[in-house]
């Protein structure tokens, strides 16, 4: 079955970099878009960055310039390199997957920024 595990999250303080990463499993990772979204307490979960197959990205606009997504179809891998972190950025992180049409997600990872 699809299967995503996230990792990397963590506590840093503002302006601090993590990295996230999701390894899939149980389908053909190659060909399917894949997303990181977060949900801050209390408000609704949010698109952060896609990557499609052809490698093409967008980003939600309080993050662009700040955040990277990137893909290793070869270790079934989607990334998040986060930098200049500032508070309003933590939420738990999920990745996410849409391999046939169906919607598939991790289980998240906290990111937490604070002084």
């Amino acid at each position: 079955q699809v299967e995503l595990v996230e990792s990397g999250g963590g506590s840093v303080q503002p302006g601090g970099s993590l990295r996230l990463s999701c390894v899939a499993s149980g389908f053909t990772f190659s060909t399917s878009p894949a997303s990181w979204y977060r949900q801050a307490p209390g408000k609704e979960r949010e698109l952060v960055a896609r990557i499609t197959t052809g490698l093409l990205t967008n980003y939600a606009d309080s993050v662009k310039g700040r955040f990277t997504i990137s893909r290793d179809n070869a270790k079934n891998m989607v990334y998040l390199q986060m930098n200049s972190l500032n508070v309003e950025d933590t939420a738990v992180y999920y990745c996410n997957t849409v391999p046939l049409g169906v919607p598939y997600w991790g289980q998240g990872t906290q990111v937490t920024v604070s002084s």
